[in-house]
């Protein structure tokens, strides 16, 4: 027969219950008299699993759905596009009907019941990263999240030139910023605006990301773009977001990259460092261009439009349909949408755009960003830079298309966004460019500093 543990005593090793073997005293415990310690040792594992549910669950959950929405926004863009595709091959006059159309219901969308989620989303994050919290429950709302997704998948339809990766950063934000809700409003209360702004980070670039299959991208952008420094203490925020958004996008949609990996084989040629100065300064310009054409419209545009779209922002959103759909009809309909295909066809040399398609581009890019809906500038960018690119071939005509493409893609971006670093790690990890690294940076860095002579840096400022 066991021995039995005494009424009113309980195993301080195993702290077995009532009724039960002890193995560490080979007794069995004969009264529950002592509960209340067993209890007591119970609650703290409950307060402990609870401190690490505040801390990593809720988060890691927030993490997870960031990807899984990235993924599903991804796709829902590229279905509207496909739509759009559609009925444009049937009757090429459709998109002057139907993109003004959209143009005009677009703006009434997101004037009216989302304001705070026009353009690519990106100024927004930054604005609310820096300010003392009085922003963010009005730009990372929920609401905020749905306007995004629906107006710019309404935009797509329209056959707008945008993108889907800035609004993926701003419904990443916006979504882990929305899961405070999830923390008790004591913990809230301690933690305040800092625990706000590490969600709204973190799930900003989970979301980038997401978007690209580009992990390393996220956590550049993240510092560089959004935080412009590091913070030692929010870096494993990051990586975890990323890590687990990364793992989410992984899983539905495989190990890809986004435009494929470029063949650059053999010896570099001579002339590619004329290549990186000249394809540098010539995307700094036209990046610095635009950027001063998007932050100086009252400079350029006459006064009577100005105050005509002050007047009737739904009115100038169709006429700015209008120049979109006739610029994508002149162009055979190469200037609709984000630009992804073109970059990518241009990429494998199966595209076959004039000189003219990066001007083109950025005519109808201006056109979609001017009425104020949601929209990216990341791919777009891109394909005005491989356009460059690939119009600077009848120049270089002894070096690889893929490497001039690569330079001009990487040149442009840079100069759009002023970010050189975010740049260059974004377009090496879209082509898997790393055979390419010392002259993309050096691209990168030239353009950025040279389109800093014609405006700031245009998410700062816009």
């Amino acid at each position: 027969m066991l021995p039995q543990i005494p009424a009113g005593y309980l195993c301080p090793f195993c702290c077995v219950g009532y009724g039960t073997l002890c193995y560490v005293s080979n007794a069995n415990v004969v009264s529950d008299e002592y509960m209340p310690i067993q209890k007591f040792i119970d609650k703290r594992t409950i307060q402990r699993a609870r401190r690490l549910w505040l801390h990593y669950g809720v988060f890691w959950l927030g993490a997870i759905a960031t990807g899984l929405v990235a993924v599903l926004y991804a796709r829902l863009i590229d279905f509207g596009y496909k739509i759009f595709l559609h009925y444009v091959s049937r009757d090429w006059w459709l998109p002057l009907l139907i993109t003004p159309v959209i143009g005009a219901i677009g703006v009434w969308l997101t004037r009216r019941y989302f304001a705070g989620a026009e353009g690519s989303g990106i100024p927004q994050v930054i604005a609310t990263l820096h300010d003392d919290g009085a922003l963010a429950p009005r730009l990372l709302s929920f609401r905020i999240l749905i306007g995004k997704v629906a107006v710019s998948f309404l935009s797509i339809l329209g056959g707008f030139t945008i993108g889907r990766e800035g609004p993926t950063i701003h419904v990443g934000a916006s979504l882990m910023y929305s899961l405070k809700r999830f923390y008790p409003a004591r913990f809230r209360a301690i933690r305040g605006f800092e625990l706000e702004r590490r969600l709204a980070l973190a799930g900003a670039a989970a979301g980038l990301s997401a978007a690209f299959n580009a992990p390393l991208a996220g956590v550049v952008f993240a510092i560089e773009e959004l935080t412009r420094s590091f913070e030692q203490r929010t870096s494993g925020v990051l990586i975890t977001a990323i890590i687990f958004a990364g793992i989410v996008s992984l899983g539905l949609q495989g190990n890809y990259i986004y435009f494929g990996t470029i063949d650059v084989s053999g010896q570099f040629p001579h002339l590619l460092a004329v290549a990186v100065l000249l394809i540098g300064v010539l995307c700094g310009v036209a990046g610095g261009v635009f950027c001063w054409l998007l932050l100086n419209t009252h400079r350029w545009l006459p006064a009577s439009v100005v105050r005509w779209r002050a007047r009737r922002p739904v009115a100038f959103g169709a006429a700015c349909g209008l120049i979109i759909a006739v610029i994508g009809v002149l162009s055979s309909d190469h200037t609709f949408g984000s630009g992804y295909v073109e970059a990518r066809d241009m990429l494998e040399g199966h595209a076959q755009l004039g000189v003219t398609y990066p001007f083109l581009k950025m005519l109808s890019m201006i056109g979609s960003y001017l009425p104020g809906v949601p929209g990216g500038l990341f791919a777009p960018s891109l394909a005005i830079g491989a356009g460059i690119g690939n119009a600077l071939h009848l120049l270089f005509g002894d070096m690889q298309l893929p490497m001039l493409i690569a330079l001009g893609m990487v040149g442009y971006l840079a100069a759009v966004t002023q970010s050189p670093i975010t740049a260059f790690v974004i377009v090496i990890e879209m082509i898997n460019g790393h055979a390419l690294v010392i002259s993309l940076m050096a691209t990168a860095l030239i353009s950025s500093q040279v389109s800093k002579f014609f405006a700031p840096a245009l998410y700062e400022v816009g």
